[in-house]
């Protein structure tokens, strides 16, 4: 996984998500929008993170977050009592051009 690059700033979180409450999207192939990074913080348990066409899963626990870069087609699978939440980040430009056209996202 790559690092996440300096300039940005979080501007949005989805709810912690269960193996019950998980959108079944995210279980699949999906990707963020252009510009927008993605990091996977688990709460409890263990995700597992694939990036398409890469060779590499991450397993990832309270202690591992992972990153995911736009674009990046990617899903995830919880094992077992798996807890965890997005936070998505973008440039600090871009989300001063949001707020200041009155946009929260």
């Amino acid at each position: 996984m790559k690092l996440l690059p300096n300039g940005l700033r979080p501007y949005k979180r989805t709810p912690v998500f269960s193996k019950s409450t998980v959108p079944a999207g995210l279980l699949k192939d999906h990707a963020t929008k252009p510009g927008v990074w993605g990091l996977i913080h688990v709460v409890k348990g263990t995700l597992v993170y694939r990036i398409k066409g890469s060779a590499h899963s991450y397993e990832l626990g309270p202690s591992i977050t992972g990153i995911i870069e736009p674009e990046s087609l990617h899903s995830v699978e919880l094992v077992g009592e798996t807890e965890f939440f997005v936070e998505f980040w973008r440039s600090e430009s871009a989300a001063s051009t949001a707020i200041s056209k009155g946009h929260l996202k």
